[in-house]
């Protein structure tokens, strides 16, 4: 069952979702070749409780960290670790924070040192996929029609889409209904409703979309071994149309990127 919230809920959401972007931007500042991605997490726990909220992932499901750190073939549900980044690397950072009774939850895919061409193009047209998908986060649709749209834009790109895992309804609980899955046929799935929200992740890989989970019971990969790409936003439907309650803006300014891409999906402007 989707559980609607109020705008009042819905704000609160967006406080959550805030301190998950000013998380991903601070690690944007902190990731790069030498780091390991246990660092990152130590760094990023203590940044979350400094914002006053409690990072959403540690002892979720019994995993053991506050972030989801993927790199490379990994899809998600990465473990940190202590071996250091390399150039050439690219790697998912997943990231959850909870506060005021609601949970905010987004990734993004990062690159390190000097990317192949290739995977950067598989990063690009992952993330743009993302927006593809929630321009269709409206009323008058339904849930495939979201997924319908990623499956077509990256699979004219010659990707994979992972079928086992998939985005889900957000709130009080880390995962609500419904399920969003990134591939599907327009028409079909639950109606959308007017206050739902939603966390949309495109997981598209440059090979094959067949995975395989790895002993520790977590780390998913391609079963190609070729890379992987995965980034999230936390989406609302308000008065019928997608608003985004992340922001990959905090990201941007560590980087030195200029990007008007969510301007569409905001009724306010974004204030830093």
């Amino acid at each position: 069952m989707i559980i609607v919230k109020s705008r009042e809920e819905i704000e609160l959401m967006r406080e959550s979702a805030l301190i998950v972007s000013k998380t991903l931007g601070m690690i944007a500042s902190e990731i790069k070749e030498g780091v390991t991605t246990l660092y990152l997490d130590k760094l990023a726990e203590t940044f979350i409780r400094d914002h006053g909220a409690e990072p959403s992932f540690l002892g979720l499901y019994g995993f053991p960290n506050s972030l989801c750190m993927s790199p490379n073939s990994q899809v998600v549900h990465g473990i940190p670790n202590n071996k250091p980044l390399e150039s050439g690397d690219v790697i998912s950072v997943d990231c959850g924070a909870f506060k005021n009774g609601y949970h905010g939850d987004h990734a993004y895919s990062f690159e390190i040192g000097e990317v192949a061409a290739e995977t950067k193009k598989l990063l690009q047209v992952t993330k743009e996929s993302l927006y593809v998908g929630i321009r269709e986060l409206k009323l008058g649709n339904r849930v495939e029609d979201v997924g319908n749209a990623i499956q077509k834009y990256t699979e004219s790109h010659g990707y994979g889409v992972v079928r086992e895992l998939v985005g889900h309804g957000l709130g009080q609980k880390m995962h609500e209904d419904p399920e969003m899955p990134n591939y599907g046929k327009k028409g079909r799935g639950k109606l959308f409703v007017e206050g739902m929200v939603v966390a949309i992740e495109p997981m598209i890989n440059m090979g094959t979309r067949n995975i395989k989970q790895h002993k520790d019971g977590w780390t998913i990969t391609t079963a190609d071994g070729k890379p992987s790409a995965h980034f999230e936003h936390d989406v609302a439907i308000i008065d019928g149309k997608p608003e985004i309650l992340s922001t990959f803006a905090y990201i941007y300014k560590a980087l030195g990127i200029v990007s008007n891409e969510e301007d569409e999906f905001r009724q306010t402007p974004l204030v830093l």
